[in-house]
């Protein structure tokens, strides 16, 4: 694998490293690439996701922590100078496969330095049980990327006020709750956070390449969609119908339909779920334009395979998502 650095340590905002994968992935050869990189207090939410529901707005601008999107599906994250994010950027098309398979190689490295490291779930990875590590993932055109923290000493307490609604009984109970599931890797290790980051470089890359200044421009062309209020804070018009549903090992779901004179004119799903391919035109065009009806909504979705739309999820879970509309 190839580790890609950057020219100077220039502190940098962390859409810019978003954009950086974006960058690899559009523009260097055919290749498995990583890096790491650290930023400012932030919250980055999920692209399926409402800022309003998964963001505490007001704490964050209280606090200077800034606020952004990303294009990979999943929840909400906090990161800060003492967590370490993870970018991995790959040829491999199969992005269940490229998931699974890079989550074996982090959880690896973690092994080879005592811990008793474990992947779990949908995304994270474990230390004796607890999380250390949140991970998610989108494709592009013959790429896939997958990206996550790595929480070295990160502060916790900011982590759960600055991504729970304002409710101080949800956020005491919430700091709570988080430090009884949640870990970081300084209670583990005694190395350094930059001799630990030394240690995964070595373990999992083999050789570099230091981008240029030309790279640089064009991932700051591309860091300035992410920097947009349409891209950060999205289009949100008013619906008629919102129903909401969690679904085991799959995620949580807000479907959003419009609907006039007893057809559906406009629908949009929300959530932490993890995308693998098209929603918009592998799923939710298929229902604009449907009569609102139960048997009318299941005939428009039945020739279409799920699991190749919306991670593990199967048919009969699909239809358990239309169910809840009705």
């Amino acid at each position: 694998m190839i580790y890609v650095s950057l020219p100077n340590d220039k502190e940098r905002k962390l859409p810019f490293y978003l954009a950086m994968e974006e960058y690899i992935a559009r523009e260097l050869p055919a290749g498995d690439y990583f890096f790491m990189w650290q930023v400012q207090p932030t919250v980055i939410f999920g692209r399926n996701q409402l800022i309003e529901a998964e963001v505490d707005i007001d704490y964050c601008r209280a606090n200077g922590i800034a606020t952004y999107r990303r294009k990979s599906g999943g929840g909400c994250v906090y990161a800060d100078l003492d967590n370490i994010m993870f970018s991995y950027i790959t040829p491999d098309s199969n992005v269940n496969f490229t998931f699974n398979r890079y989550m074996l190689m982090v959880e690896h490295v973690l092994q080879k330095l005592g811990l008793d490291a474990r992947t779990t779930g949908r995304n994270d990875i474990l230390i004796d049980g607890k999380k250390v590590s949140g991970n998610a993932f989108y494709h592009l055109p013959n790429r896939s990327i997958v990206h996550g923290t790595m929480l070295y000493n990160t502060d916790l307490e900011k982590m759960v006020r600055s991504t729970t609604p304002s409710d101080e009984k949800l956020k005491s109970k919430g700091v709570e709750s988080v430090r009884q599931h949640v870990t970081t890797l300084n209670r583990y290790l005694t190395i350094s956070i930059d001799e630990f980051k030394e240690f995964v470089r070595k373990n999992l890359c083999d050789s570099e390449i230091m981008l240029g200044e030309d790279a640089i421009r064009e991932i700051e062309e591309i860091e300035s969609e992410y920097l947009t209020d349409e891209f950060i804070y999205g289009r949100n018009p008013a619906y008629t119908l919102v129903r909401r549903v969690r679904i085991e090992k799959v995620g949580e779901f807000e479907l959003r339909l419009d609907i006039k004179k007893g057809v559906i004119r406009k629908v949009n799903m929300l959530g932490d779920f993890f995308l693998v391919g098209d929603l918009d035109g592998g799923l939710l065009t298929h229902l604009q334009g449907v009569a609102f009806e139960r048997k009318a909504v299941e005939e428009a979705v039945k020739n279409i395979d799920p699991a190749q739309i919306i991670m593990n999820m199967t048919k009969e879970q699909l239809i358990e998502l239309i169910n809840i509309i009705f």
